[in-house]
């Protein structure tokens, strides 16, 4: 929002109600699809060595624009990010994201770096690099409740999935949908095991560091497109911007009693609602379109496999309906699936029965004989056994190899 109304106070909540409906649920078609994957950065030849953020920065940013126009950012703790434009079909963007990524592997190296998808940095502790007022404040914010948020930031990496919220008619279904898979899917694309060495008792360390951190903005948003509204107004104001200035809100205040009671720092308005939003990180955001925030980092092509799997279950109705009756009967257990993994047999049951619907969907959506084949491997080499990718990782640690692969040049990751 922009102009004098953005600096007008908000008056009353039903206002504020009214610019998170606009600003978070705007009706759209259906069929785009856009990623955001996260990777460390490595040293090749010392994997507990810090590479530093801004030698980073430098390699990438000589490559100039990214072949197929991927975003590339950074996070906290030097986490590489890249962010592809929405694409029309989940393979499309896959290969858009896929390029992109070869050309800033190929650029790093030479230099000996590589980069690694797993949700938990398995063998570094977290070291923040990023330098920015906004991440001042949050790490301010989190530590009044302990240790998990700066490990958030620093040490886990995910794949974001971001498809159409739909037309006003399916938007209810498809929100509702993406939040019962949830624990499924997180469960069946767990990769993060390890932290810092050693095993964490978790199967997604990643996924067990958001549940440790404020709930009001992380933990999933029970019913329809309306309970996020109250959803954002209950939530805890993380930091407010004043005079160039990023303040970290120590003592908890939500956003609806900020509007109702007021604070110190001035009354708030639409710009600070619009912000308050940005800070919002539940399994799944709406900033109009959906963002799906609870995988794992993936290696390749088990990510393209995942984003396969979601995109069809959410657009393919027949396949939906036999997802959502099998994730139903898991609906909530977001712990159980950090902990357990596919170790939990109700979860590993509903894992199945979804990605199964989701690959019965692939010939009807047009999704090719490649991409088919790849989730049947991962079907048949994890899902079917109740293994997860990061129980690989957890038998390279018992083996005592590297955690950190490189692969070969020239190698195809999809065999």
């Amino acid at each position: 929002m922009d102009g004098p109304a953005a600096m007008l106070p908000i008056e009353t909540i039903e206002q504020a109600r009214d610019q998170i409906r606009e600003q978070c649920f705007s009706a759209s078609g259906v069929g785009r699809v856009g990623l955001e994957c996260e990777w460390h950065v490595f040293d090749v030849a010392d994997e507990q060595r810090i590479v530093p953020l801004d030698v980073v920065d430098q390699l990438v940013a000589g490559i100039g624009p990214l072949p197929a126009g991927s975003r590339v950012t950074f996070e906290p703790g030097g986490q590489l990010e890249l962010s592809s434009p929405p694409a029309v079909g989940v393979e499309a963007a896959c290969d858009a994201l896929a390029a992109d990524h070869d050309a800033v592997t190929a650029a790093l190296a030479p230099f000996g770096l590589a980069l690694m998808a797993n949700g938990c940095d398995p063998v570094r502790p977290p070291v923040r690099q990023l330098r920015r007022p906004r991440y001042d404040a949050m790490e301010a914010f989190f530590d009044c409740d302990g240790p998990a948020g700066r490990r958030m930031m620093c040490r886990t990496a995910a794949l974001q999935i971001n498809v159409d919220i739909g037309t006003e008619r399916e938007a209810e279904r498809r929100w509702r949908l993406a939040h019962l898979l949830g624990p499924v899917l997180s469960a069946a694309f767990a990769t993060s095991p390890v932290a810092e060495g050693r095993p964490s008792g978790w199967a997604s360390t990643r996924l067990a560091t958001w549940l440790a951190i404020d709930p009001t903005r992380t933990a999933a948003v029970g019913g329809g497109r309306d309970a996020f509204v109250s959803y954002a107004l209950d939530a805890n104001v993380m930091l407010v911007r004043r005079d160039g200035r990023f303040v970290p809100m120590r003592d908890r205040l939500s956003f609806g009693s900020w509007i109702g009671c007021g604070h110190a720092l001035g009354a708030p308005t639409p710009d600070d609602l619009e912000y308050h939003l940005t800070t919002l990180f539940p399994p799944v955001r709406p900033r109009r379109w959906l963002e799906l925030r609870y995988l794992d980092a993936l290696p390749d092509p088990w990510w393209r496999v995942a984003a396969a799997v979601v995109t069809a279950l959410l657009d393919d109705p027949d396949a939906g309906d036999v997802a959502e009756a099998a994730a139903r009967q898991v609906a909530d257990r977001w712990c159980d699936a950090a902990r357990c993994g596919l170790a939990d047999p109700a979860i590993q049951l509903a894992a199945a029965q979804c990605v199964g619907a989701a690959r019965q969907a692939f010939g009807r959506l047009g999704i090719s004989e490649r991409m088919a084949s790849a989730c049947d491997a991962f079907i048949e080499r994890y899902l079917a056994r109740g293994r997860t990718i990061g129980d690989d990782v957890l038998y390279d640690w018992r083996a005592g190899r590297p955690l950190v692969p490189t692969p070969e040049p020239g190698e195809d990751r999809w065999t």
